[in-house]
């Protein structure tokens, strides 16, 4: 990939975007030269150089917060990338998630990747108390049936002149619908691209 790149236009440096891969929130923006970019590659661990500092700098190399990188996109150009990673902790040195802070965003798509997110937390952490953690304990089954049963309940809420109901048993059945994805440890990525098939069919 290095040698595709196009590190002449700023110097040896071509800036970086850094997307959650769950959620699809900017992380951060950094700079890489061409070193950078293949130590990334190597080490699956996204690596930038420091303006400042003047050296190579893995991010989370003093706070253990590291950026595991899913995968690697250059641009048009060739002379930007986009990162989709998986951070261990907060990105920012103020302690959000972004160095952007809150992703503020509410167009579904958006609000769906940091729900999906959250699910993989919960998964992951089991705090107590969590619905979500209760679901997934109980197993398949029982989120299959939940899966039915907001899908029953969206379907009778439709049939009546009340706009907020339906829009509260979507936001029920895409929960349960997303719970039910990462039980199963279906990447929601992969629905989308079959959604994707078949727009081209």
């Amino acid at each position: 990939m290095t040698q595709q790149m196009n590190f002449a236009k700023m110097n040896g440096l071509i800036p970086v975007a850094v997307q959650d891969a769950d959620s699809g929130s900017v992380l951060m923006i950094g700079f890489m030269n061409e070193l950078a970019v293949q130590r990334t590659i190597d080490e699956q661990q996204v690596v930038f150089w420091s303006r400042t500092k003047q050296r190579l700098w893995k991010k989370g190399e003093t706070s253990g917060n590291f950026l595991d990188v899913i995968s690697i996109q250059p641009d048009c150009d060739s002379d930007s990338l986009l990162i989709n990673a998986r951070p261990r902790g907060p990105v920012c040195h103020t302690g959000e998630a972004s160095c952007f802070g809150k992703d503020r965003t509410n167009d579904l798509g958006t609000v769906l990747g940091r729900l999906r997110a959250i699910i993989k937390d919960r998964k992951l952490k089991k705090p107590e108390g969590s619905y979500t953690t209760r679901l997934l304990n109980d197993g398949i089954a029982r989120i299959g049936q939940k899966v039915g049963e907001e899908a029953v309940e969206l379907a009778i809420a439709a049939q009546y002149d009340d706009r907020k109901r339906s829009i509260e048993e979507s936001a029920d059945l895409l929960y349960h619908l997303l719970v039910l994805l990462e039980a199963k440890e279906i990447d929601a990525r992969d629905v989308a691209l079959e959604l994707e098939r078949r727009m081209g069919s």
